[in-house]
């Protein structure tokens, strides 16, 4: 075990919030392994960088010398997490799970160490369960705490119904930690709730309750929202190399730095704060950066001779054309944070009007960073540095603000 506050200092690396770190604390200067757990529910087939940020704090602890339990929220998924749902959520079926579930299983080892995971599914206790027992659990907890739920509070003040299920998915997901007597849960911000109730429970059963470590949400390419597929926001560490090279390329340098921190293993939290300042006082490009982050990335997930591969083919995509090395360097600022494509290459000068930029998109005459732009509704985050192009001679390198 290495020293108690390195440890401390690691963990916390990126982490929201600790309930409670004096509890965390003490059970690190037992010097055993600690019991610690992260559920999935496999509600579809592939992960993306979002889900990463709490496989990779699960690898964090593995380098400390941990147990790391990683549960395949089988028998949950088919209920349907309703964290953050405005409607009742439509279950899967155990086949969709199942194939689902066998998907995660080889992905996970893109971070995870095998020969120190243990991979668990909550089927194998909650299977058993009978009626009877569910009844008692369900006695564990009031409607009036369940309620206490922003999303649960909201539905119910709005007049939106509430599926008696829905309330058993909490108890179910806090009862796993029962059953796989966790000394740590991880989860998002967003499941704080969730991971109390675990706590709640264990307290029940006579155990120790569960440190709670809750992860920031990864906001997806837009900036703006979670990482989500269904939003098309995502990055999928099942991509094509290049395909994941060119996304992370295309993401505002102000996002960049909440990745590197969140997703980063070659670089220590002081490194990030030395680059980040570098690139403030324009020392270095932070395009330079984005694409040391891309390749450490890509060769994560695809290995490094497709990220050489992915640097090569953006490269000459960004090149294509004759992009010139000089160039003129235009600041303009964002509206309520975004700024549309059509009025920033209007107002860079690029094209006469809104009408004429979304012309030129249309005739494919448009290209951001290499890329050609398709969507004429879509729009720039503030915080984001870009080289437009429009047609074969003009050019700018474009920082909203």
């Amino acid at each position: 075990m290495p020293p108690l506050q390195d440890a401390l200092e690691l963990i916390k690396r990126g982490t929201h919030e600790i309930l409670l770190e004096q509890e965390l604390t003490e059970r690190l200067k037992l010097g055993r392994p600690l019991r610690v757990k992260a559920g999935f529910d496999p509600t579809a087939p592939d992960l993306h960088l979002g889900h990463t940020v709490l496989i990779n704090k699960l690898r964090q602890f593995q380098e400390l010398g941990h147990e790391v339990m990683f549960l395949i929220g089988d028998f949950t998924g088919m209920i349907g997490d309703p964290t953050g749902k405005n409607v009742t959520r439509k279950p899967l079926s155990r086949d969709e799970i199942i194939a689902n579930a066998e998907t995660y299983e080889q992905q996970i080892f893109k971070i995870l160490d095998p020969e120190k995971t243990l991979v668990m599914f909550n089927s194998s206790w909650m299977g058993q369960m009978s009626a009877a027992d569910l009844v008692q659990l369900a006695a564990r907890h009031t409607v009036a705490r369940m309620l206490e739920r922003d999303d649960f509070h909201k539905r119910y003040a709005d007049g939106q119904p509430i599926a008696i299920h829905e309330f058993l998915y909490p108890l179910i997901q806090g009862y796993d930690s029962v059953a796989m007597r966790a000394d740590v849960e991880l989860g998002g911000t967003d499941q704080k709730f969730n991971l109390l109730v675990g706590r709640e429970l264990q307290k029940h059963y006579g155990q120790d309750p569960q440190v709670v470590l809750t992860m920031p949400i990864l906001e997806g390419l837009d900036g703006v929202q979670k990482m989500s597929k269904s939003l098309g926001n995502y990055i999928g560490i099942q991509e094509d190399p290049k395909e994941m090279y060119g996304k992370i390329m295309s993401i505002s340098d102000e996002l960049m730095w909440r990745y590197y921190e969140l997703l980063s293993f070659n670089r220590s939290l002081a490194e990030i704060a030395r680059m980040r300042e570098r690139a403030r006082l324009g020392e270095e490009n932070p395009k330079n950066y984005k694409s040391e982050l891309a390749q450490e990335l890509v060769t994560r997930f695809h290995g490094a001779p497709a990220a050489v591969d992915a640097l090569t083919d953006w490269e000459v995509r960004f090149r294509q054309g004759g992009m010139p090395e000089q160039m003129p360097e235009i600041r303009l600022p964002a509206r309520d944070g975004r700024l549309p494509v059509a009025n920033l290459l209007r107002d860079a000068g690029l094209t006469a009007s809104t009408s004429e930029a979304l012309r030129m998109i249309r005739q494919g005459a448009v290209r951001i960073d290499g890329e050609r732009v398709a969507d004429g509704k879509l729009e720039i985050a503030a915080g984001s540095t870009l080289v437009c192009q429009v047609g074969k001679r003009k050019f700018a390198r474009i920082s909203v603000d």
